[in-house]
Parts: C-alpha cells; structure tokens; sequence
C-alpha cells in the first residue's frame, strides 16, 4: 500500500514556516511532510531524521530536487546532539509524525504486521540489537505481562503471556498469532492488535524516547518556534498533552508576587487536538486515531 501522509497540510501549516528557518522533521518516514516543507522553505534549511534506512533512502530519491536539506540517519533521541555536530543549537520548528509508515507495515519482513508470517523483529533501527523474537523468548511471564498490559492495554496479557511461556521458543508472528488467537478469541478486533503494538513499543523502547526527544525540542526552539506533534495512540498522546500542558501552565505559590514569575517555555496554540477531516478519514484509514498538538516556544 502506497503510504499517504497523515494531516499534511495541517501539521505544516502549523509550523508556521517563515523564509529562511531552520526546521526539523523528527520523523522523515515517506518524506511526505518534508516534501511539502521544502516547497514552503525557500531560503531556509530542514534537517530530517530517521533511524530506518530503507526510508531515508526512499526520501532522498523523492527530495532529489531540493538542495536545502539535510538528512540525517538517527532516533530522533539523539536529534539535539546531531544538530550540534553540524553547528545547529536553534532551529524555528519540529514536526513529529509517530506513525509508522505504511512500506514498513507492509514489508512483512519487518515483523510489523500480525497479518503476515514472518520474523519476529519489529524493528525500526535494523541496527538495534533487541527484536520481537528476543522478548517472547527471554523476558519473563510477569515482564511479558507488564508490557502486554501497560504498553497494549491488554486486558488477558497474563494468560497471553503464560502460552507464550509454555510454546517456546516462538519464531514468527504467526507463532504468537496463534497464541493471541486462542486466548482473544472472543474479544472484539483482531485478537493480536495489542499485543503487537505493545512489543513494538518496547522493541523500540518508543515512549523513553519521545520523552527526551520533547525535552531536546524545548531546548532547541528559538522563540516563536513551534512544536508539532501527531500521535496514533493513547499512550503516546498522554505524553504530549503532559508535556505540553506542564510547560505552557504557570503554579504559582500563594502570596507570590505575579512580576517575579517566569512566563512557562510554551503556548499552547491549540487547546484539544486536531483531527483528521471527515474526507481524509474516508480517504485514508490508517488516519483514524490521528491527533495533532501544537505549542510554540515563547
């Protein structure tokens, strides 16, 4: 399935581009908002990040053209660090997207998909030394369940993760299909759907490094640069609303005189969420739990 970008215009609109920023797109994937950054960006520079090398190499082939970009193969964790081997300590906007691209989910070499059999691996880095395959067969039944359930909101992760145990060793996402199959069988949606996504998430150690990364992004915006972010799922958004909320909200003291009290970093520049519009909902599924943040540094 050809990837489509999720809240396009929306989420560039938002950065605010002005003539001859510096921006950074924490989240290169399909090279989609990238794209429709450098259109807008004449004069300026965008750094982009990914730790996936199939799509930095298919990003560069689609921004061939622009000669005003840097691409840069990390997590996005290491986003201030990277930036400031290359000079940069300030930059006008960061845009993340937290989706996942639609070539790796298709890619069932990937081991992203409980659709297809293949690999356990689930890996966004290849060079990352930690898969799938590796937590079904080592972490614990508690540590299985603790992830299962925090990371998946898996209500059986107890049972899940005890035919886990008792099957090992599990090879292929059909293994622990079978496993989510028999224990979810009368649970409504595809019986595997959370429990894929909570390994995912700690194959990739995914919520950590949001964490740092939206610290780093406090660290490096200029004043009046914006901070956007679309997140898919419930865990990753509660980070961003937390984060955006404790540092656009002033609690002051009783009997503190208001002229001492710093302004927080941030202004909320949308109080709820943006969300898909009805036609990108019909147009593109994968849209369906999209929502967009947006705070800029003040």
């Amino acid at each position: 399935m050809e990837h489509i970008t999720v809240l396009l215009n929306e989420s560039v609109d938002a950065l605010n581009i002005k003539d001859g920023g510096i921006y950074v797109d924490a989240t290169l994937g399909g090279g989609g908002h990238s794209e429709l950054i450098l259109s807008r960006l004449k004069n300026g520079h965008l750094y982009a990040f990914d730790q996936d090398t199939y799509a930095l190499k298919r990003s560069e082939e689609r921004l061939t053209k622009y000669t005003n970009k840097t691409l840069i193969h990390s997590n996005f964790e290491f986003m201030e660090s990277k930036l400031k081997e290359l000079g940069v300590t300030k930059v006008d906007g960061i845009l993340f997207d937290l989706g996942l691209s639609s070539f790796q989910i298709d890619d069932e070499k990937r081991g992203f998909s409980y659709l297809k059999d293949y690999d356990l691996d689930m890996r966004m880095d290849q060079s990352n030394p930690l898969t799938a395959k590796i937590i079904v067969n080592t972490y614990s039944r508690q540590e299985l369940a603790d992830i299962f359930r925090l990371y998946g909101d898996e209500n059986n992760a107890w049972h899940i993760a005890g035919h886990i145990v008792d099957k090992r060793p599990l090879e292929t996402t059909s293994d622990l299909v079978k496993i989510t199959d028999l224990v979810n069988r009368n649970v409504k949606g595809h019986s595997a759907k959370r429990v894929f996504q909570a390994l995912r998430i700690e194959v990739n150690k995914e919520l950590d490094v949001l964490e740092k990364a939206l610290k780093s992004s406090l660290n490096l915006l200029n004043k009046g640069g914006r901070l956007v972010v679309i997140s898919f799922q419930s865990l990753e958004d509660r980070i961003v609303k937390h984060f955006f909320k404790s540092n656009s909200e002033i609690h002051m003291p009783k009997h503190v005189d208001i002229r001492f009290i710093d302004k927080p970093p941030l202004k909320m520049i949308n109080r709820k969420a943006i969300l898909p519009s009805q036609k990108e909902y019909e147009d593109n599924k994968r849209s369906h739990s999209a929502q967009l943040r947006v705070a800029e540094k003040q």
